[in-house]
């Protein structure tokens, strides 16, 4: 690929709607820390859907998780880099699955928005092993999505901890 940039642009982010996505509509330009901006995307995102069963929020949580696969893959591709820090569609959706299943207190969401950050930047086995070997958009999105179940368990051992003090 021939002169593509390797930093997402305003330019890029608005040339195609999976770039637009992909980059947490622009979250994902800023210079620092552009998966911590896009995992708060997650929370705005995650009202719209709160209101909807338990079925319903996973369904289109799952149906965001694949069409990422396209938006990452694409950008990936875009950007010269599969996994760019500023592709930050898969920690919106796995914030938001995170959320899900997230005792609904700004206290408990603000846990959960720290834990999935530890896990999503510390990846404890196996999501290292699972970031090293799968490639392109599945890659991108699944790592996430094992970060956000160890931080759904990490909550629900701790929500366990505290009824029992």
């Amino acid at each position: 690929m021939a002169n593509v940039p390797t930093q997402p642009t305003c330019k890029l982010l608005l040339s195609h709607p999976a770039h637009f996505f992909a980059l947490g509509f622009g979250s994902g330009l800023a210079k620092k820390a552009p998966g911590t901006f896009g995992t708060a995307v997650g929370l705005p995102l995650f009202c719209f859907i709160d209101s909807h069963s338990l079925t319903t929020q996973l369904a289109l949580i799952g149906l965001l998780f694949l069409v990422g696969i396209y938006f990452c893959d694409k950008t990936g591709k875009a950007l010269g880099v599969s996994d760019h820090g500023g592709i930050v569609w898969d920690e919106i959706v796995a914030m938001m699955l995170v959320l899900t299943f997230t005792i609904n207190q700004w206290q408990w969401w603000l846990v959960a928005f720290l834990l999935f950050r530890l896990f999503d930047i510390w990846k404890p086995f196996p999501i290292r092993q699972c970031d090293a070997k799968v490639k392109g958009g599945l890659g991108v999105m699944l790592d996430d999505l094992l970060a956000a179940i160890y931080a759904i368990l990490s909550l629900k051992v701790l929500a366990w901890t505290i009824t029992q003090l």
